[in-house]
């Protein structure tokens, strides 16, 4: 398995496992930073929503500069402005300075994770099947050490996570462009329409908009749920966002493999979303402390979601790596940038656990989208495996 992977895979790995580290590092820091700065929950929710909504408009950017200026320096690039946003992150004297700053990390984050999964899919030897494993492996496990990190060195201060990650992340800009290389088949330039005309295949949007509604669902729990656990201290939030993560990592990694020997990946995915949908349910209706064993217990089906919704975006596309990904994560990031700010409204007005209940409610229009279209999706994966 190991000789699958040269040393720029996993170069690649470690700065996906860093980067997106990155994005779970504030969610133990959300009720600090609201006790600190005076900011109302919708408020703290903008620092998920400007670096996810930067993050999604850049993806019709960022896949053409991978085609044109190579995936190394696009993720040099890419890691080089975390760096710097980050740092200015840690520096930031008010709630919206922070939020703005936030932004200009989810645009570095948008360079560098358009192109991570190209290279490591591009450069492995091994097929896509264990690529696709190994950066899942990469994500679910970053965003398990994110709470951990920002819980840690919250204890402290709100602002040590971001000097904390900053510092990972310019450890893996020196491992990139000291390791990382392009993969032998390059391709071809792109432009930002090849994005649109990727969403016009059928398969390609309605995988993509099906990975919205989940996406949405996705983020009100790692973006909005640490408000409803105000109540706990910032490294008793880390270690909950932890374990969440792990079982996002495990699933992720070792029971979807188990599984897809067994089962269509659309049938798994079919099975599960429902399963996740009852989770949202069961924690609209349930107080802070039994909420907390919700929330960990929702990473185990997260975990699953992800690497599928993974595997069809690159599995039913037609196009070339960089554009299925791009277009994917396209409209993938841009559900998941409405749910930190309208979950942080809706909690404000109506009630801390009420945007469980509409996320969960998006999350079941799209189970419903994917029976109804599922045969599409495995038409379209056996069409590609047939090419």
């Amino acid at each position: 398995m190991l000789k699958q992977f040269p040393s720029a895979v996993w170069a690649t790995a470690f700065a996906t496992f860093v980067a997106f580290m990155g994005i779970g590092v504030v969610d133990p820091i959300l009720p600090l930073i609201g006790r600190k700065m005076g900011a109302s929950p919708a408020q703290v929710e903008w620092l998920f929503t400007s670096y996810i909504a930067i993050m999604a408009l850049a993806m019709l950017i960022s896949g053409v500069l991978g085609t044109r200026l190579g995936g190394k320096r696009t993720m040099l690039i890419g890691l080089g402005l975390v760096v710097v946003f980050a740092t200015a992150s840690g520096l930031s004297p008010s709630i919206l300075a922070l939020a703005l700053f936030r932004g200009g990390w989810g645009l570095g984050n948008a360079f560098f994770t358009s192109t991570a999964l190209s290279i490591i899919v591009g450069l492995s030897v091994g097929g896509m099947g264990p690529a696709i494993t190994l950066y899942e492996a990469a994500l679910g496990f970053g965003i398990a050490s994110g709470p951990l990190l920002g819980g840690m060195l919250g204890e402290m201060s709100w602002r040590d996570p971001f000097f904390g990650t900053a510092t990972l992340m310019a450890v893996a800009f020196l491992a990139t462009w000291r390791l990382v290389k392009e993969p032998p088949r390059k391709e071809a330039p792109r432009t930002a329409r090849d994005i649109f005309r990727a969403l016009r295949n059928v398969p390609v949007l309605t995988n993509a908009l099906i990975g919205l509604t989940y996406s949405y669902a996705f983020f009100t729990i790692l973006a909005y749920s640490p408000l409803t656990l105000g109540h706990l201290s910032a490294i008793s939030l880390g270690i909950t966002y932890f374990f969440w993560g792990i079982l996002v990592a495990i699933s992720s990694v070792f029971v979807v493999n188990w599984l897809l020997k067994r089962m269509h990946p659309v049938r798994v995915l079919a099975w599960n979303l429902p399963f996740l949908v009852i989770v949202f349910a069961l924690a609209g209706l349930m107080p802070g402390h039994r909420l907390l064993y919700l929330i960990v217990i929702s990473g185990f089906f997260c975990g699953i979601s992800n690497a599928l919704f993974t595997t069809l975006a690159m599995e039913v596309s037609p196009y070339s790596r960089s554009i299925s990904s791009g277009a994917y994560n396209f409209l993938r990031w841009s559900g998941a940038a409405l749910a930190p700010v309208f979950s942080g409204l809706i909690g404000q007005r109506w009630g801390m656990t009420v945007p469980f209940f509409v996320a969960g409610a998006i999350l079941l229009c799209g189970w419903i989208w994917l029976l109804m279209r599922g045969g599409l999706l495995q038409s379209a994966m056996a069409a590609q495996t047939e090419v």
